[in-house]
């Protein structure tokens, strides 16, 4: 017999002994061989991110799981409990996914985490509107878009980006513009790429924006041409290009691919050659991805292997003659982006604006004969009415606060107060945010001059002011 004390210092040592192995284990191996997949046997056609009021989620799918290695055997169902669920995004240390679903038919779509280990789901979001396009953000962290109501009579709801920690606490939102964002995607550098369609005054083409995760610097990344939309999410590959899914006039759905560093001048067509219609693509291995393709004539999207380099397409590596293969993602530990710093300050309450020259554009008229007026004013125009106007210094200058998280467009006026250019597209700036731009029609790859624009010698300008507040409604000519 071991004397008590002896006894229970054992019990002690022996205790920390197994609380030691069960923190180690905590740290799960990555899965390996595993694919997750959405399956669904509804009608995918409709799926169109230029309908920007319109939820692009298909009632009834449902998140499998396949293991590569026995592709003959049944596929794992990840999420038995819910009537809905899709949209799997993979954790970057490949343990985790996140998902978006509905527990019953008719309640409103959630964000959920899942542990793929053991298959535990925990609610992320308890909203009354529905949160989907989940992405992983560093620092614990996601991005997702949630339905909101609209302002514009016209318009029934928009969706709008937000954050918040992995538990759901601490949301904050993250656009701030009338217009309506969808599958969003966190970029290795930081960045969020999102699918973004203005929806007032008019309602225009959806397109690639890009910006930081607290909403700041948000700017054009990819415009679509006339009569095509877009189809999928970005995905990343490690070579630094983007690639996604793209609608022509025809209806053709191919993969298109972006390089980061000249987004706006470097579209291709990789699929142009190949008949049938893609649906989304993730990366997979080298400079393959996985494809959700649907051959031409065929029922059903399947998954394919698809080489970028080569522009082949593989073998199917899954079929199902019932359902439709969606948004397939390999299962692997990745990369985790850079956490980019945040300028926001939410106690202060505005966002300063700088521009060196109005008159300033890219593409000169090449038409002699048409008179070039020379604009002389600036005017800020809110959701419903004008908002400010002032003239600009000689350089054609200006330097602005505004007040903060609240949409903008420009316009430039004569001295007449005609209109020269604009409006441009929405904007905002968030709190304690600092922007500069060239001009009013500037190259979007184009580095400021280094010169000293007149306007910052001066105090800014505040917008609104209480004056312009007060004053009647003035007729906006568009």
């Amino acid at each position: 017999m071991f004397p008590k004390n002896t006894f229970n210092s054992y019990l002690i040592v022996l205790a920390l002994c197994f609380g030691v192995i069960g923190l180690h284990s905590c740290k799960q191996k990555p899965l390996t061989n595993m694919i997750v997949m959405t399956q669904n046997k509804g009608d995918v056609e409709s799926r169109d991110y230029s309908k920007g009021d319109k939820l692009q989620y298909m009632s009834g799918s449902r998140i499998v799981a396949l293991n590569t290695t026995t592709p003959n055997e049944p596929l794992d169902e990840l999420t038995t409990d819910f009537y809905s669920a899709c949209s799997p995004k993979i954790s970057y240390n490949g343990n985790f996914m996140l998902f978006a679903a509905q527990k019953n038919q008719d309640d409103v779509w959630q964000i959920w985490e899942m542990n793929l280990h053991n298959k535990k789901k925990k609610q992320i979001t308890s909203s009354d509107h529905n949160c989907i396009d989940p992405d992983y953000l560093p620092g614990e962290r996601l991005v997702f878009s949630k339905e909101v109501k609209s302002k514009d009579p016209k318009v029934d709801t928009e969706f709008t980006l937000f954050s918040c920690n992995l538990d759901g606490s601490n949301l904050a939102q993250v656009t701030y513009d009338p217009s309506t964002y969808f599958a969003s995607t966190v970029l290795s550098e930081g960045r969020v790429i999102a699918i973004g369609k203005e929806m007032r005054p008019e309602e225009k083409p959806a397109n690639f924006m890009i910006m930081r995760p607290d909403g700041t610097k948000k700017e054009l990344f990819y415009q679509m041409e006339q009569d095509h939309y877009i189809t999928s999410g970005a995905t990343e590959m490690n070579n630094g290009r983007i690639l996604f899914v793209e609608a022509n006039s025809n209806n053709q759905k191919d993969l298109i691919s972006l390089s980061y560093n000249r987004p706006l001048h470097s579209e291709e067509n990789l699929t142009s050659e190949i008949k049938g219609d893609f649906h989304a693509i993730s990366p997979y291995h080298d400079n393959k991805v996985l494809s959700s393709y649907r051959p031409e004539n065929a029922l059903h999207f399947a998954l394919y292997e698809f080489d970028v380099e080569s522009r082949e397409l593989g073998r199917p590596i899954y079929e199902d003659r019932e359902n439709n293969i969606l948004e397939a993602v390999f299962v692997q530990k990745k990369q985790r982006p850079r956490k980019l710093p945040s300028e926001v300050d939410l106690n202060v309450k505005t966002a300063l604006l700088v521009c060196q020259d109005i008159n300033f554009q890219y593409s000169q008229p090449t038409d002699s004969t048409i008179p070039a007026f020379k604009a002389s004013k600036m005017e800020v125009l809110g959701i419903d009415s004008t908002m400010a106007v002032f003239k600009t210094e000689k350089d054609g200058s200006f330097y602005i606060k505004i007040q903060a998280d609240t949409p903008f467009r420009l316009q430039t006026l004569d001295d007449n107060n005609n209109v020269v250019k604009g409006p441009s597209s929405w904007m905002y700036l968030r709190p304690n945010e600092r922007r500069g731009c060239i001009g009013c029609h500037e190259n979007r790859e184009l580095v400021p001059g280094n010169v000293q624009p007149l306007a910052v010698t001066k105090e800014p300008i505040p917008v609104p002011t209480p004056k312009q507040m007060d004053a009647p409604k003035r007729e906006l000519k568009m």
